[in-house]
């Protein structure tokens, strides 16, 4: 028996509205809350909130000795058109050169790394 249920899956940032607003259209969903706390209700799955960090440093990737602290993998069908969205809404690549995997790194406009990984 578990002895917990995930709640929600919250990430620091100085902006929340504004990466809840990258996430939403990543991910699409409706952006709830006020400014220090926000909420992305993702439909049809798990909601992620973002939380106001004034003195947020971003992980560095890749960094074999500093932590990467953690990274969201979004399943996509199409890796090059999921790849021209997310840098359209303000991703920064951090690991695209081999395209024979089948995911490839990113960083959000708050610096966490995320990755689009094919169905």
């Amino acid at each position: 028996m578990a002895l917990a249920k995930l709640g929600v899956v919250v990430l620091d940032c100085p902006d929340p509205r504004a990466l809840a607003g990258f996430y939403a259209g990543v991910l699409g969903g409706t952006v709830e809350g006020d400014d220090d706390w926000v909420d992305l209700k993702v439909p049809g799955g798990q909601s992620l909130a973002f939380q106001a960090a004034p003195g947020h440093v971003p992980p560095a990737w890749p960094a074999p000795d500093a932590s990467q602290q953690f990274h969201l993998d979004l399943t996509v069908d199409d890796m090059d058109a999921a790849e021209q969205g997310v840098l359209a809404l303000g991703a920064k690549p951090l690991d695209v050169e081999d395209r024979s995997r089948n995911w490839r790194v990113y960083a959000d406009p708050a610096g966490h790394p995320f990755c689009l990984c094919a169905c």
